[in-house]
């Protein structure tokens, strides 16, 4: 794939996750959050490596962490971004241990997971996408439990509901600040 293609294709691609994470935020309330979703994205150390790893149907980042054993720029972006469980891991006495979420971010997560599969999976989305992505890492990740059964319920309340019925729910839990 040459370089402009590259380019254009990881630009068109963050811009549509963008700009679906942020409408399924004020679907759900979100508001601040929907409008400053993943801003990190456009710093140039993540988008240098969106622009040389981008292939179009999943993250850049998956690239890089094959070819070079990890990546920058998933490092630079998890540690700046508070709807990725990985920025709530901290150091505890007895080595790093998962801090539990405020529910906002477990919100955004769902949004942005639930965008996520949207834009990689195009016309084979279905309501059951981001439930079946997030269980085939579950076994591998260091979540705090509680952060761990929100977001579990909430794509398992997806699979069985619509978005149309969670974004609702969600909606209703924001307004009444939990």
């Amino acid at each position: 794939m040459k370089a402009l293609s590259k380019v254009k294709g990881h630009l068109s691609t963050i811009n549509k996750h963008k700009i679906k994470v942020g409408e399924l935020c004020f679907r759900c309330g979100l508001y601040k959050q929907g409008l400053l979703h993943d801003m990190s994205k456009y710093s140039p150390i993540e988008l240098r490596t969106g622009f040389k790893y981008y292939q179009g149907f999943r993250s850049p980042i998956d690239a890089q962490k094959e070819e070079e054993g990890y990546s920058m720029s998933w490092l630079h972006h998890k540690g700046r971004n508070p709807h990725h469980w990985e920025y709530w891991l901290d150091n505890s006495k007895n080595g790093v241990a998962p801090v539990k979420m405020p529910e906002r971010y477990v919100y955004e997560m769902f949004c942005d997971r639930v965008a996520a599969s949207m834009i990689y999976q195009k016309e084979k989305y279905t309501d059951h996408s981001a439930l079946d992505y997030y269980m085939q890492g579950r076994d591998h990740i260091m979540i705090h439990p509680e952060t761990d059964r929100l977001i579990l319920f909430l794509l398992c309340y997806l699979s069985e509901n619509g978005l149309e019925k969670t974004c609702r729910y969600i909606r209703r839990r924001v307004r009444k600040g939990t």
